[in-house]
């Protein structure tokens, strides 16, 4: 297949990393080791464009030239990835007619109470339309799953279970040995988190976290928490941890995603609530490397982490009983390892991103088939 490949959020490659670039790239990456061409359609970021006249004009112009040079050398199909209230997709819907082309979104997500708002309603209405337009819409999670079919038939929507290569995050001893050595963990018990320190609700996971290690070490827990990323609120966040902790937490600073695997290899525990995140692509690591995971059960944790089989889920109205799952899994090696040996199996069967998204191209290919047959 010939696609074209469009992100409305944030185009590939740029400067802000998240998990839907993680994402994007990694879909990007299985079409073209597949065999597939993929063309980038538009770098037009969408993100609150429907408030920016400006930026509007600069769509309708963008439209006009994704189609003219499509027309010249047409694709089979067009694919966006992740199409919501903040982040519509203004290109897909009319390009695709117009190049006479299935249409597909990925990660497409549906919240009615977005129209219950003047400033969400354009952008509510405007991703209805991109939904509704589409040939076939698949998600990652289950709970979109759920809302997407308030507003589309089943036959028209797909599953595909999140995923990572777990080869890229194997268990290495040999990575556990030299960091737990640097850091001097001297038999304390090493509580991982990781997140970009932006303010908002990733500053708000890191605090929790901070807490309650914090807590537990007044109460004679013997742990080390070790941080890593960094962002705009590093200094607020070292702050905490020093009054919370003393010399029992360590910034490691930023890891590229590569060496990641080295990190949670060097842990025991991987802690963080996953406030108001989609998936979390840390989750779906850690537990690859054997790690238990501690997190709220709000929010897409939940997607990827089995309770009291790979990790312990909290509600989120409960900060103490975070802080108790912690101290749960501080006090049991036994436990520790069961959870993190059943978190490996559940990444290799469940959520391997080749074997997932083999099943996503399956669906493609039948779409353009039949697309040419009629």
């Amino acid at each position: 297949m010939r696609l074209s490949f469009y992100m409305p959020f944030k185009p590939p490659g740029h400067v802000n990393p998240s998990g839907d670039l993680i994402i994007g790239r990694e879909l990007s990456d299985s079409f073209a080791g597949a065999g597939h061409t993929v063309r980038i359609a538009s770098r037009l970021r969408s993100r609150w464009i429907y408030w920016k006249p400006q930026a509007l004009v600069q769509a309708s112009l963008e439209r006009q030239r994704v189609c003219r040079e499509f027309e010249n050398d047409p694709t089979d199909l067009w694919f966006t990835y992740h199409s919501y209230y903040k982040a519509p997709d203004l290109l897909g819907p009319s390009c695709s007619a117009r190049l006479g082309i299935p249409y597909v979104i990925f990660q497409g997500i549906y919240s009615t109470k977005r129209r219950r708002s003047l400033k969400t309603l354009p952008g509510f209405l405007l991703n209805r339309r991109a939904l509704m337009a589409a040939t076939m819409v698949y998600t990652n999670k289950l709970a979109d799953r759920k809302n997407l079919l308030r507003l589309l038939p089943e036959d028209r929507l797909l599953y595909i279970a999140p995923g990572i290569h777990p080869r890229q995050f194997d268990f290495d001893p040999a990575a556990r040995k030299m960091l737990r050595t640097r850091w001097r963990t001297d038999g304390r018990v090493v509580v991982l988190t990781a997140a970009m320190f932006r303010p908002g609700v990733k500053t708000e996971g890191l605090e929790q976290v901070i807490a309650s290690c914090g807590a537990l070490r007044r109460n004679g827990k013997n742990l080390l928490l070790v941080i890593a990323g960094d962002g705009q609120n590093r200094t607020r966040l070292e702050e905490q941890a020093r009054n919370q902790l003393g010399p029992d937490h360590l910034f490691v600073g930023t890891v590229p995603r590569e060496d990641l695997y080295r990190y949670y290899s060097a842990a025991d525990i991987f802690a963080f609530p996953g406030i108001q995140e989609s998936l979390g692509m840390v989750f779906l690591e850690a537990q690859s490397v054997g790690l238990p995971i501690v997190a709220f059960r709000d929010w897409g944790a939940r997607e990827a982490v089995i309770n009291e089989r790979t990790g312990i889920l909290t509600p989120a109205a409960e900060p103490e009983a975070f802080t108790e799952a912690l101290s749960t899994l501080l006090g049991s090696t036994a436990q520790r390892r069961k959870l993190g040996e059943t978190g490996r199996s559940h990444i290799r069967d469940n959520h391997d991103i080749s074997r997932n998204y083999q099943q996503l191209m399956r669906s493609m290919e039948h779409i353009v088939e039949h697309h040419r047959s009629s």
